[in-house]
């Protein structure tokens, strides 16, 4: 054997990561450092974190801010050092339900841990159309500029 840490994510694993029902409780900092490198980079279209430690104080901020959260994967793909994983992400906040799906695209280091990781998804959609008279707005928006 070599001194190469074994490569942590296949698809069984990618789909753990990304599982997480109602109720349970989110991945621990040792879960996270199992899977992340210590520099990993991560962008979403609300917030970008360089390192490990930034990536971990990101996560436990959205749980807290949430009254509970869920995540649900959908199809993975893995090809040589990239993975993508489609998925549902539920948001419970002060009495309401926030649904985004979305894609994360992974970039794995030699060692098999996550070195780049972007999350894909309509932030301002699903955030704000349920949201009364706002709602309204975001839905003339989006029905003249983007449809």
């Amino acid at each position: 054997m070599t001194g190469l840490l074994q490569p942590p994510l296949g698809e069984d694993a990618l789909r753990a990561l990304f599982t997480k029902p109602y109720g349970a409780p989110g991945p621990t900092p040792e879960q996270w450092r199992a899977l992340y490198d210590g520099a990993v980079h991560f962008t979403d279209p609300t917030q970008e974190r360089q390192g490990l430690e930034a990536y971990i104080v990101a996560q436990e901020g959205l749980l807290q801010r949430c009254d509970d959260v869920f995540l649900e994967p959908g199809a993975v793909a893995l090809s040589g050092d990239v993975a993508f994983v489609e998925w549902t992400m539920g948001l419970k906040i002060k009495g309401f339900e926030f649904i985004y799906p979305g894609t994360s695209r992974l970039r794995l280091g030699a060692d098999g841990r996550i070195v780049d990781h972007r999350d894909y998804f309509d932030f301002v959609g699903p955030t704000f159309t349920p949201v009364p008279l706002v709602g309204g707005f975001v839905r003339w928006l989006y029905g003249r500029f983007v449809a």
